[in-house]
């Protein structure tokens, strides 16, 4: 079963935002991402003290903050135990919303991206409201639909800590219309975890089930596995790969069958990350060059869509936007 190229193009998830050109969970990233061809604007949201959702890739915020460097909140530096991990450093569900907004935000990888890096604290931490209104006036402008696919990050977690993250991004959603078969922009619904997925089923709304490495995935990447997650999701969001393995010297192999089941199973397939400098490419598609500089990111999305995938996790959409369009339509050579 692969792909007809007259299909619905592949979806285009900006990861983080432009996160390759913009430090990520940026308002400037989310949009950069949507100019560059994204389909749409991809968040992961934590909680404040006060119950807000904030875009942050962690709940530990003082990697992609500057909360570090305030005195004022030197005492909130702290350990907790998140999914059975000591994480060390400074916690959103310590801060309110209004202290969040104090803040600025910083290049969680610096080394790989120091463009990036130079950014450092020109930017706020973003609301979900935000980047839904935000969603709302790109699709406005540029006469196209640009949507928004949350993931709820760690939700057990909140769970525990009082935060549950469902009823705010339920209530948020309900708010900007987004709930129900036909949303004023195209909305999926995330998470690692199948619990939060099946709160979230009031929505109405396409959820994924994101799939990891770890061994307790695999049983999800099976027939009978994949099957089970139809009865509480639409679509699954696995590491690539669960899709491309790649072998002992790091290059690219053969293709699972991953792809096939799925869809076999009802689930549309949509893997992560794309990311296109030397440092996170399969080693037969990397270029002489520096690891921050580009590789042969092209060959590696073309296996992905030759495979059949109904969309791509990127920091670089504008990358995978040239990579989709020369892969539905490609003009011949001179």
């Amino acid at each position: 079963m692969r792909r007809n190229k007259k299909e619905l193009p592949i979806k285009i998830i900006s990861h983080r935002g432009a996160s390759g050109h913009r430090p990520e969970h940026t308002l400037a990233s989310y949009e950069l991402g949507a100019r560059h061809g994204g389909d749409f604007i991809e968040m992961d949201l934590v909680a404040t003290k006060d119950g807000h959702l904030i875009c942050r890739h962690e709940q530990e915020i003082g990697e992609t903050t500057d909360v570090a460097d305030r005195p004022e909140f030197a005492d909130r530096r702290t350990t907790r135990t998140i999914d059975g991990r000591t994480v060390e450093g400074f916690f959103a569900q310590d801060f309110t919303l209004a202290e969040v907004k104090t803040l600025r935000a910083r290049e969680r990888m610096a080394k790989v991206r120091p463009e990036n890096a130079v950014m450092d604290g020109t930017y706020e931490i973003p609301t979900l409201q935000e980047v839904i209104a935000l969603a709302l006036s790109l699709t406005k402008e540029m006469g196209r639909p640009i949507g928004i696919y949350p993931e709820t990050k760690h939700p057990e977690y909140h769970v525990s800590q009082g935060l549950d993250l469902e009823p705010p991004l339920i209530a948020a959603l309900r708010e900007a219309e987004l709930v129900g078969e036909e949303p004023a922009v195209p909305v999926f619904l995330q998470s690692f975890e199948a619990e939060s997925l099946r709160r979230l089923a009031e929505t109405e709304l396409p959820l994924v089930y994101l799939m990891g490495t770890e061994e307790h995935w695999l049983h999800y990447t099976t027939p009978d596995g994949l099957a089970e997650v139809a009865t509480f999701a639409h679509a699954i969001g696995p590491h690539k790969s669960l899709v491309v393995p790649t072998g002992e010297d790091g290059s690219l192999g053969e293709p699972t069958t991953l792809v096939d089941d799925a869809h076999e199973a009802g689930l549309l397939v949509h893997p992560y990350t794309f990311r296109s400098e030397n440092h996170f490419l399969p080693t037969d598609l990397r270029s002489d060059g520096d690891p921050k500089d580009y590789g042969g990111f092209a060959a590696e999305y073309e296996v992905f869509f030759e495979v059949g995938v109904d969309g791509v996790f990127t920091d670089f959409s504008r990358h995978a936007f040239l990579c989709r369009e020369h892969f539905l339509d490609p003009q011949p050579v001179d």
